[in-house]
């Protein structure tokens, strides 16, 4: 795949267009923005920026099934700013990768704001990480910790719209929530009056992991702001997405593990069909997918749908060829 220049800045496996030619590189590949979406849809369908599984590959096949709007792996933005090797290696997208939003962990204004000129003649539109609770992200400043500190979080969302000159951009935000429910509303508040585009809530505190989802705050940050809000977190299937926005009124639905384990889910599928395992392999072997990424997305899919054993055989496979013979075999896929 190719690697172009933008203002000095390598992007990887992109056309080789300049700043203000964005529009008229997918000029024949027609598709809504994320604005457009919140506008035009009852229900906007996500999947979430996810680490090492949200790339290229896993966005054009849940795009097969009724996937609205697709995010990038949360990728740390000075690195990105600072190293060609890393911009190539974290953001690889093509013409038909649209709409896309790129995520940033970022601590810094100057970092976001510069990585997002970077990126935005190759996407829709960029998003916050305030939401990551690992240990290392807090330590880094990063993700969670963000929580508190809103107006660093304001001044980064300010400095990022300032460079970009695109009505139809977006600067959103992921979040989670404060124990303290008032500081979230209050957040979400002043970061909107600042301009954010969206507001993604994953309904958990930063302790929290396995613990229910908390609708009622979702749904007390969507009656206090006035831009589309995104519920985060247990969104499985279609019919739990309908339910979440019946509970919560918001503007859209984003899906990590639920998708992971069936791609599909937005179509309606209970399991992932075996079709749409055949289009991931398909879709991975035309692009060159690294084998650990082919694999791992397999096994997450094929869950529900091998035996106990069969599962314990998958899983262990260590080449291509044995996967694919496995397929072959099995379920027969080709």
């Amino acid at each position: 795949m190719s690697t172009s220049s933008v203002n000095g800045h390598a992007c990887a496996s992109v056309p080789q267009i300049g700043q203000g030619d964005q529009d008229d590189c997918c000029a024949d590949f027609q598709y809504q923005r994320p604005l457009d979406l919140f506008q035009n849809k009852k229900l906007v369908k996500i999947c979430a920026p996810m680490v090492r599984y949200s790339k290229q590959g896993f966005r054009m096949l849940v795009r097969k099934y009724d996937c609205d709007l697709t995010f990038t792996p949360m990728i740390i933005s000075n690195s990105f700013v600072r190293s060609i090797k890393a911009r190539d290696s974290d953001f690889t997208t093509y013409a038909g990768d649209r709409p896309l939003i790129v995520q940033f962990a970022s601590n810094s204004c100057d970092d976001f704001a510069n990585a997002t000129e970077i990126v935005a003649p190759y996407c829709d539109g960029v998003d916050l990480n305030c939401g990551c609770p690992q240990r290392w992200a807090m330590s880094a400043g990063y993700g969670s910790c963000l929580l508190k500190k809103p107006e660093l979080v304001c001044d980064m969302v300010k400095q990022a719209r300032c460079r970009v000159d695109r009505n139809d951009f977006t600067v959103s935000m992921k979040i989670r929530i404060h124990k303290d429910l008032r500081e979230t509303v209050d957040m979400c508040q002043k970061a909107a009056k600042t301009g954010v585009s969206f507001i993604s809530v994953h309904g958990r505190t930063k302790e929290q992991r396995a613990q229910p989802v908390n609708l009622e705050a979702v749904r007390a940050i969507k009656d206090a702001v006035a831009v589309p809000v995104v519920a985060n977190g247990d969104i499985r299937s279609l019919e739990d997405s309908d339910r979440v926005q019946a509970e919560t009124g918001v503007d859209g639905v984003m899906a990590a593990r639920g998708i992971l384990a069936n791609p599909a889910m937005y179509a309606g599928y209970k399991d992932t069909p075996l079709q749409c395992v055949q289009d991931w392999v398909d879709i991975a072997l035309s692009i060159g997918t690294q084998f650990p990424c082919f694999h791992h997305h397999l096994i997450f899919m094929l869950e529900h749908i091998l035996s106990k054993a069969e599962r314990n055989v998958f899983n262990s496979l260590a080449s291509l060829s044995a996967v694919l013979d496995f397929l072959r075999d099995n379920l027969g896929i080709t």
